[in-house]
């Protein structure tokens, strides 16, 4: 098992993860970006689909660290996360935003639109644009078609917290992280 992809232990808390993907490159066949937006989820915030235990949707959320778990939200889009912490304890971190970097030309025509900045704004838009689909759940993020690539340390890297979005329950949890200054996230941090 692979916990450590990127500089990232995979096997530390959700909050963790989340915090330390922002300015990774992630890259699903070579189309890709710097994560600029992502979202922690665990087992113990009623917001998190492993809340209540595994079922056929969220096995993948109770698998080893450093994969994916791909579901699909409100029957309409696909949605990355990443698997974190021990196996059978249930958390992710949702990949919420990219700066888009890699096979824009291939994003453009699936999402249908020139814009850049709205290419990877959002979850579903993000899975639409790198191609994600419920057949790359539960796959090791270490082995194609996945690849993670460590930021520049060189380059500064500021991360912004605050609440999540799109949920009802745990609102308060200041879980969603967000690289400061950048024009592509989903929504500006508050």
């Amino acid at each position: 098992m692979i916990t450590d992809l990127a500089g990232i232990d995979f096997s530390a808390d959700a909050f963790e993860v989340a915090r330390q993907l922002i300015g990774v490159t992630l890259l699903v066949h070579g189309v890709g970006g710097r994560i600029v937006e992502a979202e922690a989820y665990d087992m113990s915030d009623a917001a998190a689909h492993s809340f209540n235990g595994p079922t056929p949707r969220n096995f993948s959320m109770f698998g080893p660290p450093g994969y994916s778990y791909v579901y699909r939200s409100h029957g309409l889009h696909w949605c990355l996360n990443f698997v974190c912490r021990e196996p059978g304890h249930g958390a992710g971190v949702l990949i919420r935003a990219l700066e888009p970097v890699a096979g824009l030309e291939l994003m453009r025509e699936r999402r249908g639109m020139e814009d850049e900045r709205l290419l990877c704004a959002g979850p579903g838009r993000l899975c639409q644009a790198l191609g994600v689909t419920r057949a790359h759940n539960n796959l090791p993020l270490a082995a194609p078609p996945f690849r993670l690539v460590a930021p520049d340390r060189a380059l500064p890297v500021e991360v912004l917290a605050g609440p999540r979005i799109g949920i009802s329950k745990a609102v308060e949890l200041p879980w969603r992280f967000g690289l400061a200054g950048s024009r592509f996230l989903s929504k500006p941090m508050r």
